[in-house]
């Protein structure tokens, strides 16, 4: 259920479009949480019809002018209590890792290419973050919500640099056996 609440947390940034919002995800919310313009408008309408929602008066009425959409206290309030409660950690499910595995059985043809493959995509993604991290978050900008905006940033960061230095070590790893392409 964290879509409707992805939605909702953008909402309360600042009310929008769907189409807003499915820009706004490409470029800050879809790091961590990706969502599809057609899951986007589905849920707007759920959202709607729970009355976390609404759809802001139009200034002028218009045919297939799009609709902007603000939180109503009962979203603000479900945001909240969701927030609040208690989730367990989800397990890891990467594809590269079962992948791994499975070459111990059916042999590594291939995957060298793939692990330096996506090294490199980890690499330019880690240098995004960095460029947003400088960008975005100087050290004067110290307000409680541009800590916990920056805290999302760095576990992006970290993962990344995780990710660079593990597939590095991998690669190193998978240089030494006697099978490697």
């Amino acid at each position: 259920m964290s879509l409707p609440h992805a939605i909702l947390t953008a909402l309360l940034e600042k009310p929008s479009s769907g189409l807003e919002l499915t820009r706004r995800f490409d470029k800050s919310i879809g790091y961590f949480w990706s969502a599809t313009h057609q899951q986007i408008y589905r849920e707007l309408g759920k959202l709607e019809a729970e009355g976390f929602i609404r759809t802001l008066p139009s200034q002028a009425p218009a045919r297939g002018q799009k609709k902007s959409y603000e939180v109503l206290p009962a979203g603000r309030a479900e945001l909240a209590r969701w927030t609040a409660a208690e989730q367990d950690p989800k397990p890891l499910r990467d594809t590269l890792l079962l992948r791994l595995r499975a070459a111990a059985v059916v042999g590594t043809a291939g995957l060298e290419a793939d692990l330096r493959r996506h090294l490199e995509l980890h690499r330019r993604q880690l240098a995004e973050y960095r460029e947003i991290e400088e960008r975005d978050f100087p050290p004067d900008r110290d307000a409680p919500e541009d800590r916990l905006r920056h805290l999302v940033l760095r576990a992006g960061i970290d993962l990344e640099t995780f990710w660079t230095q593990w597939l590095g070590h991998a690669l190193d790893q998978f240089a030494e056996l006697p099978d490697a392409d």
